[in-house]
C-alpha cells in the first residue's frame, strides 16, 4: 500500500474515518456524506497523535524546508500546528476564517513578518472555505504562502480547482482516493458500496 492508503487505514483504526455506503451521515453545513472523517479523536490518542504529527512534519521539512512560519486554520487546525510547530522549532501563528467581531477585531493572532514564508495546517479539507479565508488574510498581510497541508483530503473537483486558481499547491496524509483504494484491496467493502461512495464525491460541487 501507499503511505496514502496506510494512513487511511490508521484513521479508520482510530475511529477517525466512518463510512456508511447506504446510510448517509449529516455534516455540519447539512451536507449529507456516506464518510464522516472526525481527526479530533486523534488528539485523545498518543500513539496515533504522535505518528500524525510526525507526518505533517516530515512532509513540510521535506517539501518547504525554508519555510518560516506555521499557521493554524482555527479551530480544528490549531492544535496540529501547534505540535508541527514545536516540533520543527518555527514560529506558530493561528487564523480565523474571518476577522473577530469584537476587540482587536483580529484575524491572525500571533506575530507575522511581512514577506516571511509560511505553510498552512488544516485538520480536514471538504470544500476548502475556511482554508481559502484564511490563505486570503495571510497573503493581505503580505505573507507567503508556500502551501496547504492536511491530515484528510475528500478530493472534491471544485475545491481542487479553486487551490489551483490562486497558485496554492494542496498535501494530504491521505484522501478520498487512497481510502477507497485500501478499504478495496482489505475487502472491507464491496465494489458496488465503493461505487456508492465514489458516486457521490463526484456529485459535490
Amino acid at each position: 500500500m501507499t503511505s496514502e492508503e496506510i494512513i487511511a487505514e490508521k484513521l479508520l483504526q482510530a475511529g477517525v474515518l466512518k463510512i456508511s455506503p447506504n446510510e448517509f451521515f449529516t455534516w455540519t453545513s447539512g451536507l449529507k456524506s456516506p464518510i464522516y472523517c472526525n481527526n479530533r479523536i486523534l488528539l485523545s490518542q498518543p500513539m496515533y497523535r504522535d505518528l500524525i504529527k510526525s507526518e505533517l512534519s516530515r512532509l513540510i521539512f521535506e517539501h518547504y524546508p525554508d519555510a518560516e512560519v506555521i499557521a493554524g486554520v482555527s479551530t480544528a487546525g490549531i492544535p496540529w500546528a501547534s505540535l508541527v510547530a514545536d516540533s520543527l522549532k518555527m514560529k506558530l501563528v493561528y487564523v480565523r476564517p474571518e476577522p473577530k467581531a469584537h476587540g482587536l477585531k483580529n484575524q491572525i493572532e500571533g506575530e507575522i513578518l511581512k514577506g516571511e514564508s509560511v505553510v498552512v495546517i488544516e485538520d480536514l479539507i471538504s470544500t476548502g472555505k475556511s482554508s481559502l479565508g484564511v490563505i486570503n488574510a495571510l497573503k493581505a498581510a503580505d505573507a507567503k504562502v508556500e502551501a496547504l497541508v492536511s491530515i484528510f483530503n475528500y478530493n472534491f473537483e471544485s475545491t481542487l480547482h479553486k487551490f489551483e486558481d490562486i497558485n496554492i499547491k494542496s498535501h494530504a496524509l491521505s484522501n478520498f482516493f487512497s481510502l477507497l483504494k485500501m478499504l478495496l484491496h482489505k475487502n472491507i467493502y464491496s465494489e458496488s458500496e465503493i461505487a456508492i461512495v465514489e458516486a457521490w464525491r463526484l456529485q459535490q460541487h
